[in-house]
Formats: structure tokens, sequence, C-alpha cells
């Protein structure tokens, strides 16, 4: 039986159980946290990197946590992190466009052999990334990932209004894109 959120933050501050509720916490998160990332980066390979980098940094800022928010949010705050530092470096890296930048994802998404997706769910991955990428993020977390405005604005530190705002303008870009697309 998985501890509740509260017997999970209590064992987080006790330095004899923090490792034991930490494999509890990736056990629990990792594939949300993976799918998460693998949203915004399209590759399996990129997306395992980021990953491991998110689950590192929240193992090394274990002491920082105090339970101000739910485990899940404070995971979510640094992958989403995590993803938005990796797509900056790998622009950087490049010296690329943030348009080549996402060319490069899609490329990477048709030779990704771990992607099965239908011909229409290319097609949406290929709508999603004509978003900025502040409406890519907020899109994947609605869309994809069911998460409440109350929870995104905890995530990402943007009012309930403009997450809000932000999701209906994706949508409507991708029903422009499918309609343009036919």
């Amino acid at each position: 039986m998985n501890p509740t959120e509260e017997e999970l933050v209590h064992q987080l501050s006790q330095p004899n159980l923090r490792a034991k509720a930490f494999s509890v916490i990736v056990r629990s998160y990792q594939e949300r946290i993976y799918w998460h990332i693998r949203k915004m980066v399209l590759s399996h390979e990129d997306a395992n990197d980021v990953m491991q980098n998110t689950f590192m940094k929240a193992w090394n800022g274990l002491e920082g946590f105090r339970g101000d928010s739910l485990v899940s949010t404070w995971l979510y705050r640094i992958a989403t992190n995590e993803t938005l530092t990796f797509l900056t470096n790998k622009r950087i890296r490049n010296q690329n466009s943030i348009d080549e930048v996402e060319d490069g994802l899609l490329q990477n998404l048709h030779a990704d052999t771990y992607f099965n997706g239908t011909e229409i769910q290319l097609k949406l991955q290929k709508a999603i990334l004509t978003l900025p990428e502040k409406q890519r993020l907020v899109f994947n977390m609605k869309y994809f990932d069911d998460i409440t405005y109350d929870e995104m604005e905890a995530i990402l530190g943007t009012s309930v209004g403009a997450l809000k705002a932000s999701y209906h303008y994706a949508v409507k870009k991708i029903e422009k894109y499918f309609a343009e697309e036919e």
C-alpha cells in the first residue's frame, strides 16, 4: 500500500526514510512525468534524459521541499523547467531558430521507433508544434494530462485566466491547422 501524500512528505523530511520515500515517488510518477516531458521534446531518448535530470534535481532538492505544494505539483514544475531548459539549450547549441528546432523535433518523431501513432496523431503533433512554447505546454497539460487550471497555476506560476486564454488560443490554432490541411 502506498503512503498518503502527508506520509510521503513526512518521510522525505526524515533522513533515514528519505531514500525509500523517494523511491515510492519515482515509481508513482515516473510514467506521468515521462509523458509530460515527451510531449514537449517528442523524442524517447531526449525524454528519458530530461526525466533522469528531473528526478536527479528532485533528489538533490529534497532538503528544500517543505510540502507547501503537492509532490506531483513540485515534480511537474521541475520537469517543466528541465524540459524548457533542454529545448532552449538545444536551440542555442545548434544555433537554430525555434522553427528549425521544431522541424528537428518533428523529424525525430518520424524517425522514432517508439512512436506508433496513427496518421491523425502525427498530424495532431504537427499542429501542436506550430504553437508557441507556452501554448504548447498548456495545451499538452490540459488536453493529454488532464491537469486542472489550478494545478497548472501552481506548476507554471501563471494565473488561471492567462492559462485559460492560452488553452483557448491553442485549441483555435489547432482547429485552424486541421481546417487548412483538409
